[in-house]
């Protein structure tokens, strides 16, 4: 079994705050996040190729492309992103297709996720590969959930308590043969929708990927404090680099 990488990474970062750095390039545990994010794809055999979407401005990404393709088994390769996520994983995509089929599995990657393990990898690709759809890294949503609806004067208060049976948080990767996920994004753009992630997509196709438990540490970079919280988690790992 072989598979491409997919990255989108051509976000702003709006929410990360006031820094100047693109979240996936802010430091962490002696590289930077995007650099774990990809680690354990460098590593494994099955990865024939990597392909990062970034901004058109990015003047990061060729150093930190540098030391990831020292330690890749495979080519590490940048097209330029769209503005959403779907555009810049649609881009993708389409660089893929050049010497590829429409049955070549693609596993789509947060570039903010820097805490994915090789288990979860190994987990995610034996459960979907058999799977007529492919599937997600997944995990069942454990907090209470409150409805919130706004009131005069900018107050917040709880309109009701949503039921979370059946209610999963979508991680990354996210698994799926290369033709059906472009014709499922091209078919949402068409219509003018845009999907939050690739699954997404799929099911508005009418297709239901597989769901695949994660792990609860796989967290995404979004905030300052999920910075904090991936640094403690990588140094518990012992997934921490020296400087370079």
């Amino acid at each position: 079994m072989r598979y491409a990488l997919v990255v989108p990474a051509a976000g702003s970062g709006r929410r990360f705050g006031a820094s100047v750095l693109r979240k996936q390039y802010e430091p962490l545990a002696g590289a930077t996040v995007i650099e774990h994010a990809l680690a354990p794809f460098l590593a494994d055999s099955r990865c024939h190729r990597v392909v990062v979407a970034i901004a058109a401005d990015d003047a990061a990404w060729p150093q930190v492309a540098g030391r990831c393709q020292v330690r890749a088994v495979c080519p590490v390769v940048a097209v330029t992103g769209g503005a959403e996520r779907a555009q810049s994983v649609q881009r993708v995509l389409a660089a893929l297709k050049e010497g590829a089929d429409d049955d070549e599995w693609v596993l789509v990657h947060d570039a903010v996720r820097p805490c994915v393990s090789r288990a979860e990898i190994d987990t995610l690709i034996a459960a979907a590969l058999s799977h007529p759809v492919g599937g997600l890294l997944a995990v069942p949503v454990a907090d209470t959930l409150k409805r919130g609806t706004h009131q005069r004067g900018g107050t917040l208060q709880v309109e009701r308590t949503e039921a979370r049976e059946s209610l999963w948080r979508a991680l990354t990767p996210q698994m799926f043969r290369l033709g059906p996920l472009a014709r499922a994004l091209a078919g949402a753009l068409a219509a003018q929708r845009q999907p939050t992630d690739e699954a997404q997509a799929m099911e508005w196709q009418g297709l239901a990927p597989l769901l695949v438990p994660g792990d609860v540490r796989n967290i995404k970079v979004t905030t300052p404090a999920d910075l904090a919280l991936a640094e403690a988690l990588l140094q518990g790992r012992g997934t921490v680099r020296e400087s370079s």
